[in-house]
């Protein structure tokens, strides 16, 4: 009897222990704490999603400029894009962790100014990559970033409009494909094109509309608009992902060849369009250098460097 109680108790102790194991949560990387093993310290990049391969290639860089400089990297996102909440989770969570920087691209330019503060707080230095913080939200809650590192958006969209005025002959009917609504990326780059279309009088947008920065939107509502004026000979879409949706639902229509895509971002899909004539043209931006230059001024703000407020990334139209 004694000898079964014992083998019970045994058992159970045993499960508790299992359950302990699996429940644990495990760092993403080797080290994902400021006091990690050899005193190396940790960077955190946190990007809106890794199922873009922009985001990818930024990762590559920052990872490539760690190994480099000697210091451990946590690279962590959102599924989609669009979830701006969970990228804010991520973010308490490794301010929570104590990492001692973060850099971030942040989902949204506004909703990513309460976990700057808080990192502040924490004595976290916060480099910005890409996508820009809100200005005047990060000043009205006392933020600071220590620096933004990205393309001239603005500069680009010029560039997409130009392209596709030329293209066209400076007349037609243009739709535009959007990335998320009031976040400051996309909408620096509808800027930069509308200003550039501005200047031909025969060109009119005739339909501007969100799909999230999302391929499968961008195939919808393409399609969509489509249907609703079968005149349109061109597109610009916002980012390369919409592009290439809106590539789709041309195929779909039987008007390949007839439509003229801009995208932006240059993934090796739209070059590899670009080549095959189903793509225009696309805005390159060198995701793997604002990586790679995210972890480099990260690391001489733990050695107590100044830096530059602004690291510019250069632009090239692809086409």
């Amino acid at each position: 009897m004694k000898t079964h109680r014992f083998f019970t108790l045994s058992l159970i102790a045993g499960g508790l222990a299992l359950l302990a194991g699996c429940n644990r949560t495990e760092p993403t990387s080797a080290a994902a704490t400021a006091g990690a093993p050899g005193g190396k310290p940790t960077i955190a990049l946190v990007v809106k999603t890794l199922n873009n391969p922009f985001f990818i290639d930024m990762q590559k860089g920052a990872e490539e400029a760690a190994k480099r400089l000697g210091v451990n990297l946590v690279v962590q996102a959102a599924d989609r894009e669009i979830d701006v909440e969970r990228q804010m989770q991520i973010i308490e969570n490794l301010i929570e962790r104590k990492v001692a920087a973060l850099c971030i691209t942040p989902s949204g330019s506004r909703e990513i100014v309460p976990v700057i503060v808080k990192a502040n707080k924490a004595g976290i230095p916060v480099v910005i990559v890409d996508t820009r913080a809100d200005e005047k939200a990060l000043a009205a809650a006392g933020g600071k970033i220590a620096t933004f590192i990205g393309s001239d958006n603005y500069d680009g969209g010029k560039l997409a409009g130009e392209f596709i005025g030329a293209a066209l002959g400076g007349k037609g009917a243009i739709a535009v494909l959007e990335g998320i609504p009031g976040h400051e990326t996309g909408d620096s780059r509808l800027r930069g094109f509308r200003e550039a279309v501005a200047k031909y009088p025969g060109l009119k947008i005739v339909a501007s509309q969100p799909a999230n920065w999302e391929r499968d939107q961008g195939f919808n509502v393409f399609q969509n608009i489509l249907q609703a004026h079968p005149q349109v000979s061109g597109v610009f879409a916002c980012s390369d992902l919409m592009a290439l949706g809106a590539v789709e639902a041309i195929a779909a229509a039987g008007k390949t060849g007839k439509i003229v895509v801009v995208g932006f971002d240059a993934q090796p899909e739209a070059r590899a369009a670009i080549t095959k004539g189903t793509m225009g043209a696309t805005v390159a931006q060198f995701a793997a250098r604002m990586g790679s230059t995210a972890v480099e001024n990260a690391v001489k703000l733990l050695a107590g460097e100044k830096i530059a407020e602004f690291t510019p990334v250069p632009i090239e139209l692809i086409k």
